[in-house]
């Protein structure tokens, strides 16, 4: 499996033949929009800068809500939560996404705005790769989320959803997440199997990635 970080909070998602776009984000965030096919895309809700699947190309499925979807040999589950911390009554509801693939689970939190209840964390599952928004502002702060990747444990996290060199929105520095830990790798793409995963550092910083 191959992760390359897009922008914001999308992601491709290379696994066998199956390619993945994450949360696709509209020009206005300031990332450069990529010319590239998937044969499935997730959207964690419907605002611009995550829904924008109008320029992925190929003719893809698309998955954006709570539920059970197969696609080869793929498997994704939705699990509903919130944009905010008032049960979506600021910003609406959000997706969270298990995709299951080659022996491996990634969890993409999209723009969750809460800390989880059990059953959710329950849903979830074991998590070998958890893209996690840090950028506070629209989703949980930096603290937050170092407070949920102790409670879901995954093998490895890769933030998404901060103040990149490129980002016009008004979230907050990768430095507030990653000064929490001290084993931190900075890699092109993230590439693994399931006998790899226990080299892998606690936190992996993805260099963005126009295609």
């Amino acid at each position: 499996m191959k992760i390359i970080w897009l922008g914001h909070a999308s992601f491709l998602i290379e696994t066998g033949a199956t390619r993945i776009i994450t949360d696709p984000f509209d020009e206005t965030t300031g990332y450069r929009i990529p010319s590239i096919s998937a044969d499935l895309v997730t959207v964690s809700h419907d605002h611009y800068d995550h829904n924008a699947v109008d320029w992925v190309l190929g003719e893809p499925r698309v998955v954006s809500s709570p539920g059970e979807t197969r696609f080869q040999e793929v498997d994704i589950l939705g699990i509903p939560s919130f944009h905010d911390q008032e049960k979506g009554r600021l910003r609406g509801r959000n997706t969270i996404f298990v995709i299951k693939a080659e022996g491996l689970t990634v969890c993409h939190l999209g723009d969750l705005g809460h800390l989880l209840e059990p059953d959710q964390l329950e849903a979830i599952g074991r998590v070998d790769v958890l893209l996690i928004p840090v950028g506070g502002t629209y989703t949980i702060t930096a603290g937050e989320a170092v407070k949920l990747v102790a409670a879901m444990k995954p093998r490895v996290t890769v933030p998404m959803h901060f103040k990149a060199p490129p980002c016009t929105i008004d979230v907050a520095p990768l430095e507030d997440f990653t000064r929490h830990y001290e084993r931190v790798a900075k890699l092109p793409y993230l590439e693994l199997s399931r006998e790899g995963m226990t080299s892998l550092p606690e936190v992996v910083v993805l260099d963005y990635s126009y295609i």
